[in-house]
């Protein structure tokens, strides 16, 4: 093997790994709702090429409003989906779009666009 053969073979592997840990395992940005004067925690949701933030912090039965931006006409992301809340929403391309429930148990849960693709979480704490 010689130096441009390990050079490739070196870059291939740091790409490889980059691209795992990006995709798999590297957690976005990650923020807490905050609760307003009626009592909802609310947080605002960006939708453009993914969610940011995309791991959001809410307490537990406590109402929590998600306003979801969608900030491009992508038909990947015209649609979030909470599947283990059975929440389905729409998202029109640029427009604010509220998601309303209220949280009864705690743990984590993967909020996605509608083809599966984009993912987010969210962290509900006692």
């Amino acid at each position: 093997m010689d130096t441009a053969e390990i050079i490739v073979l070196v870059s291939g592997v740091a790409l490889i790994a980059f691209v795992i840990w990006y995709f798999f395992m590297g957690e976005g940005v990650r923020a807490a709702a905050t609760v307003g004067a009626t009592g909802v925690q609310q947080i605002n949701v960006t939708v453009k090429g993914g969610y940011t933030p995309d791991v959001i912090v809410v307490k537990k039965g406590v109402p929590v409003e998600l306003d979801f931006y969608r900030d491009e006409a992508s038909t990947c992301t015209e649609q979030v989906v909470f599947g283990d809340f059975g929440i389905s929403r729409m998202l029109p391309a640029f427009k604010t779009t509220p998601v309303t429930f209220t949280p009864e148990r705690a743990g984590e849960f993967t909020f996605t666009c509608g083809m599966n693709m984009v993912r987010g979480k969210l962290i509900v704490e006692e």
